[in-house]
C-alpha cells in the first residue's frame, strides 16, 4: 500500500476580481487515476483545482484555485506521501499584476503583462527529493505532459528538467474526453509503454505500471 498525491484539474490565473485564464481540463484523467489507485489498495490525497467531476469518495480531496495555491497544499501534503502524480494542467501563465476590481471594456483592446507560473510537479520533486525518508524509499513523482501530436523530444526535455521519474504524455485531443492516448518514458528517454482507450482502462494500467516499477 502506497500513498499517493495526486494533481488534478485545471487552475485559474486571475486577472482582475471576476476573469481568469485557465484551461480546459477536466479532472477525468485523475479520477480515473484515483479509482485505479484504491482499488489497488492505495491511500490518495487529491490536490484539484475546480472541477465538475466528483472524486472518489475515499480519497482525500484539497480543493484549490491559483497554481500558487496547487503548490502550496501539494507541499504541505508532500512529507506524507510516498509517490507524487502530476496529473494537474495547472496555468503556466499568470499576470504581472491583477487589477482590482474589474478592468473596464476599452475599444483600443487590452495588452497583457504575463509571467510564468511556479511550476508544480518540478517543485514537488525538487522537494521530494529533499525530504527526509529515514528507512523508507525514496518518493517517486510521476509527470505529466499534454504535447501537440504526444512529441517524445519535448516531452522528454520536461521530464529531464523536472527530474522526475517518469513522464506520461497525452496530446490536445485527451481535453475533457472519455478517452486518452499515452506514451510513457522513463529517466533515460526509453519508453515504457504505451495505452489508449477509456481513461477508466488507461488509468488502471498506468497505476499498475506505477505500482511494478516503484515496487
Amino acid at each position: 500500500m502506497a500513498r499517493i498525491l495526486l494533481t488534478a484539474g485545471p487552475t485559474r490565473a486571475y486577472l482582475d476580481e471576476v476573469r481568469f485564464l485557465t484551461n480546459g481540463s477536466s479532472g477525468r484523467m485523475a479520477r480515473a487515476l484515483a479509482r485505479a489507485a484504491l482499488d489497488r489498495g492505495h491511500q490518495v490525497t487529491i490536490v484539484s483545482g475546480p472541477v465538475t467531476v466528483r472524486y472518489p469518495a475515499a480519497a482525500k480531496v484539497v480543493p484549490v484555485t491559483t497554481t500558487s495555491e496547487m503548490l502550496a497544499a501539494a507541499l504541505a501534503e508532500l512529507p506524507r506521501a510516498d509517490g507524487v502524480i502530476g496529473a494537474a494542467a495547472p496555468c503556466d501563465f499568470e499576470p504581472a499584476r491583477r487589477a482590482a476590481g474589474k478592468i473596464p471594456r476599452a475599444a483600443g483592446g487590452l495588452t497583457l503583462a504575463l509571467r510564468s507560473s511556479p511550476d508544480v510537479i518540478a517543485t514537488l520533486a525538487a522537494a521530494a527529493k529533499k525530504t527526509p525518508r529515514g528507512r523508507r524509499p525514496p518518493v517517486w513523482c510521476v509527470a505529466f505532459a499534454l504535447e501537440p501530436a504526444a512529441d517524445k523530444a519535448r516531452a522528454c526535455a520536461k521530464l529531464t528538467a523536472k527530474h522526475c521519474d517518469l513522464i506520461v504524455v497525452n496530446d490536445p485531443t485527451a481535453v475533457d474526453s472519455a478517452t486518452t492516448r499515452v506514451a510513457v518514458y522513463d529517466a533515460r528517454h526509453a519508453l515504457v509503454g504505451a495505452r489508449s482507450g477509456r481513461k477508466a482502462a488507461v488509468a488502471s494500467w498506468l497505476v499498475g505500471l506505477f505500482d511494478r516499477t516503484f515496487a
